[in-house]
């Protein structure tokens, strides 16, 4: 449970915080003790969930650690990169800050088997997550917001037929590590709203693809269905629990059922009309 409290200004609004511990409290995503290793990639999502969840740490009625981990791709040089401004961020909060660089970035962007958001995502997580293991984190947060979660449904359906998003809260039974999304409540734009209250700025993307993805074109998908259902956001968010009305289709036969079931047709359907079929 967390206490309340004020803080002084520049601050993250009360209202904002009240949707965190939300989704904390609901999801059981904190608990005393824990060691809770935050996915910092540089964007005003990560960096928001840094500062929310060190705001939550100083008032909140149990302890638990923080720490912030980039994971560096090599889609540039390492000497052209420069993290003084997230050490600065970390060293402000009293927050550990770990850089991990990967040489993936070839991997990433010229896999012909997979999607190369989808593979850098992968690999961002393997590495997050074995860090953590092997330096006793028991949670990995990643700042995923709700529209990021309404995305991925869509993405889901819409590229992959299949009816799923990520979970606020899941266990990983290969390195036991709690993985949570505290901001799962949180629309994007309040997190800009935040962040530039805080006068924090973000960091641009490395990645060369940044802006041209099939996240990217949800996105403009969403907000032209928005001109024209300004309620469609909150449907999409219904749909997405547990315990909504569905109706679906069966599931799909197996090829070997389907020819089984054809033959009986078929074959049903000539000894019935024989006689018909020789006039």
């Amino acid at each position: 449970m967390l206490n309340s409290f004020s803080i002084s200004k520049p601050s993250i609004s009360k209202s904002v915080i009240r949707k965190i511990q939300r989704s904390i409290v609901e999801f059981d995503m904190l608990f005393d003790q824990d060691r809770v290793l935050v996915g910092l990639s540089g964007g005003k999502d990560s960096i928001f969930l840094l500062c929310a969840l060190n705001t939550i740490r100083k008032h909140a009625s149990f302890s638990f650690e923080l720490a912030a981990i980039t994971v560096d791709f090599g889609f540039k040089p390492a000497e052209d990169n420069d993290y003084r401004h997230l050490a600065e961020i970390c060293n402000n909060l009293g927050v550990p800050f770990i850089i991990k660089r990967a040489e993936l970035a070839q991997e990433i962007l010229h896999n012909e088997k997979q999607n190369p958001c989808a593979r850098c995502s992968y690999f961002r997580r393997a590495i997050i997550h074995n860090f953590a293991r092997s330096e006793g984190y028991n949670k990995v947060a990643f700042a995923h917001h709700l529209d990021d979660a309404i995305e991925t449904f869509l993405m889901s359906i819409l590229y992959s037929g299949q009816i799923r998003t990520f979970q606020p809260k899941t266990y990983l039974d290969k390195t036991e590590v709690i993985v949570i999304r505290p901001l799962a409540y949180l629309r994007e734009y309040e997190i800009k709203k935040a962040l530039s209250i805080l006068n924090i700025q973000a960091m641009p993307s490395p990645c060369p693809l940044s802006g041209n993805t099939k996240r990217t074109e949800i996105k403009e998908l969403l907000r032209t269905l928005k001109k024209i259902n300004p309620h469609v956001i909150e449907h999409i968010v219904a749909a997405m629990r547990e315990g909504r009305t569905m109706q679906l289709w069966p599931a799909e036969p197996t090829k070997i059922q389907i020819r089984a079931k054809s033959a009986l047709f078929w074959g049903g359907e000539r000894k019935e009309n024989g006689k018909a079929d020789d006039n």
